[in-house]
């Protein structure tokens, strides 16, 4: 398997948010971070994660004087359609229907959301008639 096509991990994907929203940053960066977001953890584990996750090739370190400098590799898109994939297949039986279902039924989606995914309906509804 590709290095870039390793699968990220909820706790790899927060690391990722964490680069992706403010560009490529330290550990005690992204562990500072983590923690405003509630995720109680070590410094001593958000920098064994990432280095984990630099030998799977979804980071890239930079030595800047003493100092790492972390960077993702991974799109954020490319993460997201992964985990989403991975989530469909293993908690709705394959089905994207039935996780939408639930999203909506356990979250209230603004107008704007409502409108977005009328439209993305409906665009594949056109996608499917010119089959």
């Amino acid at each position: 398997m590709e290095k870039t096509m390793m699968k990220p991990t909820e706790a790899e994907i927060e690391i990722l948010e964490v680069l992706w929203e403010n560009g490529s940053q330290t550990v005690r960066f992204v562990n500072e971070e983590l923690e405003k977001k509630g995720k109680n953890v070590a410094y001593t584990t958000t920098l064994k994660m990432m280095q984990i996750m630099t030998e799977k090739g979804m980071l890239a370190r930079i030595l800047h004087g003493r100092t790492h400098i972390y960077t993702p590799l991974m799109e954020k898109d490319h993460a997201r359609n992964m985990l989403v994939t991975r989530m469909i297949n293993s908690a709705f039986g394959g089905s994207a229907a039935q996780m939408v279902l639930q999203a909506l039924g356990n979250h209230r989606a603004s107008a704007e959301e409502l409108k977005e995914i009328k439209d993305l309906i409906e665009k594949l509804e056109e996608e499917q008639k010119k089959q």
